[in-house]
């Protein structure tokens, strides 16, 4: 079954509920003096609301109403905002320079307004001491603060740990420049 209304000769049935072009109600109408309607103005006859009792028909251009429909769907998916989702894994013996490299990580993700799911990895004798991960999430979680909140606290998932971190709302999301190539057409 196509997703399209039925228009003109489409539409089988004995009477319909016809609205005018402007959106005035006519009133329950048999379908041939509908058709008759819609050919004397030049517009087509659309089915509206197929499952009202008669059907809902209204008299318009159906070519313009679909173009303008297209242009609505790409101008919402236009404004549409994607959310990435980016990970960043750790383990629960991380030497502090290493906790700094990945928590700046996860602020340069937070400021680009991306979420972070960050992950605690457990292995081996590890996996009895889930405390220590959750202590070093807690740390990362008051670290960033500022940029980011904790959208889901830290979950015990097996062998890992997760916790997703969402950037604030009235952050600035910036975005890194492209670098551009410079000219090589050999001037000097």
């Amino acid at each position: 079954m196509s997703s399209e209304p039925r228009i003109n000769d489409r539409i089988r049935v004995p009477e319909v509920r016809l609205v005018g072009p402007e959106g005035e109600q006519v009133g329950i109408v048999p379908i041939g003096k509908a058709l008759e309607l819609a050919a004397e103005s030049d517009l087509d006859l659309v089915e509206v609301a197929p499952m009202a009792r008669p059907p809902v028909c209204k008299l318009m251009d159906y070519g313009k109403f679909k173009y303008e429909s297209a242009q609505k769907a790409r101008e919402a998916r236009r404004n549409q905002a994607l959310t990435v989702i980016k990970e960043m894994k750790l383990r629960p013996k991380i030497d502090s320079h290493d906790y700094e490299t990945k928590k700046g990580h996860v602020e340069r993700f937070l400021k680009q307004g991306d979420k972070v799911k960050v992950t605690i990895m457990f292995r081996g004798r590890e996996q009895s001491r889930p405390e220590l991960g959750f202590r070093l999430l807690q740390r990362l979680a008051e670290d960033i603060q500022e940029l980011g909140f904790v959208e889901s606290s830290p979950k015990q998932d097996g062998r890992n740990m997760v916790m997703v971190v969402a950037p604030h709302r009235s952050t600035k999301i910036t975005r890194a420049p492209r670098e551009v190539a410079p000219d090589t057409d050999g001037v000097a």
